[in-house]
């Protein structure tokens, strides 16, 4: 059962952290990294866009990507949020198996 990180970006330190919580005490993942002040670039609706964000990264078991994917959305400001999963190769086990642990099965 392998380990992931779900890659989340939000429009405010304030929307990460209310996503963060809601995804963690939720048993959803066990531990959600917020980064702020990222600047983001991109292609929307025939447009170049730019905005500042924050990244949200989530260390969680793949069999719950589904049900976080779910809760981000629906407290998610954006109409298609970006929700991305980087699977886990490798790493401390001793850390891997804190993250199934900490995480509702």
């Amino acid at each position: 059962m392998p380990a992931i990180f779900i890659y989340v970006t939000v429009p405010s330190e304030a929307e990460a952290q209310k996503i963060a919580a809601a995804v963690v005490t939720d048993r959803l993942a066990a531990c959600a990294n917020i980064i702020p002040a990222m600047k983001s670039l991109y292609h929307w609706q025939g447009r170049i866009e730019q905005r500042d964000e924050t990244i949200v990264i989530f260390k969680t078991r793949d069999t719950l990507l589904q049900a976080v994917e779910a809760r981000v959305k629906g407290l998610h400001s954006d109409t298609t949020p970006c929700i991305v999963a980087l699977p886990l190769t490798g790493g401390n086990d001793d850390f891997i198996q804190w993250i199934f642990a900490e995480t509702a099965q």
